[in-house]
């Protein structure tokens, strides 16, 4: 190994990686020096860099302890923990209590302080996370829905769907087709200014939830306004947005949106709250703290506002966010859910919002994405700066803390978007190709404790978003720990054996299985080829049409094949799609999910990845077969929806809770 990759691999920094076992792909040296740089390694010339080199591999062989050691309960304690000489002393102050406790069994979750002292007098101190052996387990076998909340618009909503909406999907999917869950997309906020950007993954902040999805006559002090003729014409506004999307065929307007309930809450602000009220606001706020502060500060900032005056206006914005939130959770238990609100945590943020600002945390320069692979041959660049692994893993991964606590507050279950991202993250220098960036390793161990020890807390299952290149041992150690797969139907092929799809009883159990995602086409859409259509009018593909549409004909010629030979009713594209979601109950996945647009027929992706303005991503309604928008209430009235809801049902069998579930 010469120099420069000795001293990348000090650090993390891959300097080759392999898409498939017999591929091997060198990382430029360029960016292998840029990344080093980036963080604090001097790497000027060939000679420095061997010094450098020479210096942490010293340093390396003589720490006593590493940055962070893990426990998992239930499982075996070393006398004393790895690489320490025979003799040494430890000592573990305990979370919160500061109780001073011996190494070994019995040593209580949480995330600790260690010591050691070897006999040569050296002294070490590093982080101990203590975390159950595995997260809270999901149920043996649930359904439930896949909905982008924002395309879900009620009769009641102002323009785009609310979280009166959510709840209201909640109560009628469980009580009348047995849903356990219901999936959303990421909540969080929003970055400010006009236009923002509508990707739902590319938030300001995942730490706090954004105020445009709030039902803003369910706010308690609604009834007390004294502007009750000032909030009547600002809903009067709403309903003409909604009817521009829902009649007029205009796309959802989050800008327009957030404009009118800004005003609206702005009116409401000024109502005074009860005592109750106003100490549930203030224990809020404590919680929240600096980030808090500094999340209301910038967005106060970037919205045009005062920082000074208008902050406290936005952190009451976030809290009644948070309580519509845990209503959402709430309805949906009381109406028999399983689970309940199932909420996706992005895998980064905006490289302008609140969370990229909090000091020294995020990689400056950088932007996360993935390389080249089968689905896109130029790589992806997502335009979010990566945690530096080594600040926080100095933090003691409070970042990651703070921001799993704050969405379990409401979450039956957490989907984590990209979940390789606690082991590993491909960081593209700026200016520089997606296809020539690195991966940079994080303590993927340390990571999945600190996950697993907070949904033991919450009482919360994980999902993870595992789809694409995922290196092998990271998919055995989120199943040895409990944390869901995701399985996508198209993807599922038995590339073992003739490369055929995958047989049902061959599927592995831990996971949510689905047919589609948002960021591939609706069924109706695969099984008429309509998508290959879409991309080739707005030139994202990079092989022949024909090539494209044959390929894709098979490929789901097959799995036609495959149904029929089941004895599944294909004839038809509602009995088709009936027949797909029918193959997945007949795998051991215990989570089965509907994606919404499927259960009427809509078939436009919410998403068209390789997009910026040639399509509206993030902006379209739910609409039927013929593109028609829907409201929720025609949603609940829809003989198709109703139809392969039921026989969802009747597929799922009996309803079952999970170990330990708990409601909000």
């Amino acid at each position: 190994m010469d120099d420069l990759a000795r001293l990348a691999a000090l650090h993390g920094i891959a300097t080759a990686y392999r898409p498939a076992a017999d591929v091997t792909v060198r990382i430029p040296e360029a960016t292998v020096r840029t990344v080093l740089g980036l963080l604090g390694v001097v790497t000027d010339d060939a000679e420095s860099v061997r010094v450098v080199a020479e210096e942490g591999t010293r340093a390396a062989a003589a720490r006593l302890l590493p940055p962070t050691v893990v426990l998992w309960q239930g499982e075996p304690v070393a006398p004393l923990p790895a690489g320490l000489p025979p003799g040494s002393r430890v000592l573990v102050v305990a979370e919160g209590s500061g109780e001073e406790l011996p190494w070994g069994e019995g040593l209580p979750l949480g995330i600790h302080r260690i010591t050691a002292q070897a006999p040569d007098g050296r002294i070490a101190e590093a982080t101990l996370v203590v975390a159950p052996e595995r997260a809270p387990a999901a149920p043996e076998r649930a359904h439930g829905l896949l909905v982008q909340l924002y395309s879900l618009l009620s009769e009641h909503s102002w323009g785009m769907g609310d979280l009166g909406d959510l709840a209201e999907l909640a109560r009628w999917s469980a009580r009348t087709h047995g849903t356990d869950f219901i999936q959303v997309n990421p909540l969080h906020a929003a970055l400010p200014g006009t236009p923002t950007d509508p990707s739902p993954y590319r938030p300001s902040s995942r730490r706090f939830p954004d105020p445009v999805h709030l039902r803003i006559e369910d706010v308690p002090e609604y009834a007390d306004c004294p502007e009750r003729d000032a909030l009547a014409e600002l809903a009067s506004r709403g309903a003409a947005l909604r009817h521009e999307v829902l009649e007029k065929g205009a796309l959802i307007d989050r800008d327009a949106v957030w404009d009118l309930k800004r005003r609206a809450l702005e009116l409401l602000y000024a109502v005074p709250r009860s005592a109750e009220r106003e100490a549930d606001y203030r224990a809020f706020c404590e919680d929240g703290g600096a980030m808090l502060d500094l999340h209301a500060g910038w967005q106060a900032s970037r919205a045009g506002d005062d920082p000074g005056a208008s902050a406290d206006f936005h952190r009451w914005t976030v809290w009644l966010t948070d309580g519509q939130l845990v209503a959402a959770q709430r309805a949906a238990r009381e109406a028999g859910m399983s689970v309940g609100i199932v909420h996706d945590l992005a895998v980064g943020v905006h490289p302008g919002g609140s969370d990229a600002f909090e000091p020294g945390l995020y990689a400056r320069h950088m932007s996360v994405g993935a390389p080249p692979d089968a689905f896109n041959a130029r790589g992806q660049d997502w335009g979010l700066p990566p945690w530096r692994p080594d600040r926080l893993a100095g933090m003691r991964y409070e970042p990651l803390r703070a921001l799993l606590r704050g969405v379990f507050r409401y979450a039956g279950a957490l989907r984590i978007d990209h979940v390789m991202g606690l082991f590993r993250l491909w960081w593209i220098p700026e200016g520089t190709p997606p296809a020539e960036g690195t991966y940079v390793g994080y303590d993927g161990e340390a990571m999945l404790a600190v996950l697993v020890l907070e949904a033991h807390r919450a009482g919360a299952p994980v999902i993870g978003e595992d789809l694409g290149t995922v290196e092998p041992h990271v998919r055995r150690a989120l199943a040895r720990r409990g944390v869901l797969g995701t399985s996508v139907l198209w993807f599922e092929r038995d590339w073992a054996g003739d490369g055929g799809p995958l047989a049902a009883q061959a599927w592995r159990a831990d996971c949510l299985a689905t047919v589609t995602t948002h960021d591939l086409p609706p069924t109706a859409a695969k099984l008429a080829g309509g998508h290959v259509e879409l991309r080739d009018r707005l030139g994202l593909l990079t092989r022949p049409a024909e090539r494209e549409r044959a390929e894709d004909a098979a490929d789901t010629a097959e799995w036609l094949a495959l149904l029929d030979g089941l004895g599944l009713d294909t004839k038809g594209e509602e009995a088709a799609v009936q027949a797909l979601y029918g193959f997945l109950l007949r795998t051991p996945a215990r989570l089965v999910g509907v994606w919404l647009p499927d259960a009427v027929g809509d078939r436009r992706p919410q998403n068209l990845p390789g997009t910026w303005d040639q399509y509206p991503n993030w902006r379209l309604p739910l609409a039927d077969a013929s593109g028609r928008p829907l409201t929720l209430e025609e949603l609940m009235a829809s003989p198709r929806a109703n139809a392969l809801l039921s026989a969802v049902r009747e597929g799922a069998g009996p309803r079952t809770a999970p170990p330990g579930a708990r409601g909000v």
